[in-house]
């Protein structure tokens, strides 16, 4: 008899934790494949005094981005960094607006290496996604993404960059 009870305890327990934690739980993690085209629009850079071809970076990227369901977004991508002759260490945080106006917003950790010339010419990239509006709102997920730099071209201040990359998100269930 007792052990009848405690197994309508335990299945009564079940089914309110169900109840109440059911709306919480995420559904599975889809992922986002993408190409891009990245351009500057603002570089300032500040020499660091302390050996030859340090400095520190502030700059502004926009991009076209093409996703692998055929979806086109646009991307504004502020940037700083710490740059020894072309190698670097950034921080960037990247908003990809898509056409209905949701947006993706990701912190990312940038390692860039450089070349014999001191010119960066290929980055590795690991994000975080720190918030979504529209249909991406309450998102959660990372990222990868690599970029190689054309070489810089005369009047340029920085390379212009072709990219891919891969967002593995999940979204609250509604």
């Amino acid at each position: 008899m007792a052990t009848k009870k405690s197994m309508w305890v335990l299945f009564g327990t079940l089914v309110i934790s169900a109840l109440i934690l059911g709306p919480a739980i995420q559904v599975g993690a889809e992922t986002m494949k993408f190409k891009f085209y990245t351009y500057v629009t603002q570089h300032e850079s500040a020499p660091i005094g302390d050996m030859e071809g340090h400095e520190v970076t502030f700059g502004i990227r926009r991009a076209f981005v093409v996703f692998e369901n055929g979806e086109v977004a646009t991307e504004v991508a502020v940037t700083t960094g710490d740059n020894i002759k072309g190698s670097a260490s950034s921080t960037m945080y990247r908003t990809i607006t898509f056409s209905d106006s949701s947006t993706i917003i990701m912190r990312v950790q940038i390692t860039t290496a450089g070349s014999a010339e001191g010119t960066h010419k290929s980055t590795q990239s690991m994000s975080e996604i720190i918030k979504g509006t529209g249909r991406f709102e309450g998102i959660k997920g990372t990222g990868a993404g690599s970029t190689k730099f054309l070489p810089v071209e005369k009047g340029e201040a920085a390379p212009k960059g072709i990219g891919e990359g891969t967002i593995t998100y999940t979204l609250p269930s509604k």
